[in-house]
């Protein structure tokens, strides 16, 4: 019988997610991303789960494809890849190609999950929604602070406050919201200088204007249908259109949280590279 692969499922392809496809790739790991058909991603820039929409993408060195079946997926993991598959329900763990030693559940939902620890030998789940010893293995925190990327195995992580964390001193005016319910139209590209009040996209007609002076750091894709007060973007103040290109400090502190929890338990440990 033909030996399979071991794999890190991923949950979701947003940017926290491809931190930690990022952190587990270059630390020798085979990830595979499943994703829905139409990602709400922000920061597409640094988020695998773009390939949905460009069959490729490139994050800091790491590409990921577009694939649409777990023998495809294992190409891509042969070529030192990440493949990532339009698979809301992560069928994908059934594969016979591939031996599943983890599930991490980066979706960022904030609900408990409907996958339990049952599901694969070892389920993390990123942030509120989560317990540790209920409805997953390990839990890592996301609140920006002091408890920030640790681990928790036994309870819940902070709970979720709904504000944005601090950026240049600016939290929730950073946040590009729709004004209605629409089809969002983008004037603007990620990466783009932007002033304040000028136009950066629409929703039917209703301008979303930039909140001050900075660099556009987050949009959704063209063409998306949205809900009124849905986040559609991100103003980054500091100004520096790189910041767009690369994954940030709390993203990789996430996938420090989970590359620890994955190689505490000995079990996971020792099929990791096997």
């Amino acid at each position: 019988m033909k030996k399979r692969l071991p794999v890190i499922i991923l949950r979701g392809g947003g940017d926290l997610a491809s931190g930690v496809a990022i952190r587990l790739r270059r630390a020798g790991l085979n990830v595979v991303i499943t994703e829905l058909s139409q990602p709400l991603v922000v920061r597409r820039l640094v988020a695998f789960a773009s390939a949905v929409y460009e069959n490729s993408i490139d994050v800091e060195g790491v590409t990921a494809k577009l694939v649409s079946n777990a023998e495809n997926a294992l190409r891509v993991l042969q070529a030192d890849g990440i493949p990532v598959l339009v698979d809301p329900d992560c069928e994908v763990r059934f594969a016979e190609e591939l031996n599943v030693c983890a599930i991490v559940d980066a979706r960022m939902t904030k609900r408990p999950p409907y996958l339990g620890t049952d599901a694969a030998d070892m389920m993390i789940g990123l942030g509120p929604g989560f317990v540790a010893g209920e409805n997953c293995h390990a839990v890592i925190e996301t609140m920006r602070g002091h408890y920030l990327g640790r681990v928790i195995w036994d309870g819940a992580p902070q709970p979720n406050t709904g504000a944005p964390g601090s950026v240049a001193g600016h939290k929730s005016e950073r946040v590009l919201r729709a004004p209605i319910d629409g089809i969002l139209r983008i004037a603007k590209k990620i990466g783009n200088h932007v002033l304040s009040q000028e136009k950066i996209a629409e929703v039917d007609g209703q301008p979303i204007l930039a909140p001050f002076d900075g660099v556009l750091r987050g949009l959704l894709h063209d063409g998306l249908t949205v809900k009124e007060g849905m986040k559609v973007g991100d103003v980054d103040a500091r100004g520096d259109p790189q910041y767009a290109r690369l994954v940030s400090e709390k993203s990789l502190a996430i996938a420090g949280g989970v590359l620890e929890a994955l190689l505490t338990r000995p079990e996971i440990r020792n099929s990791l590279w096997s």
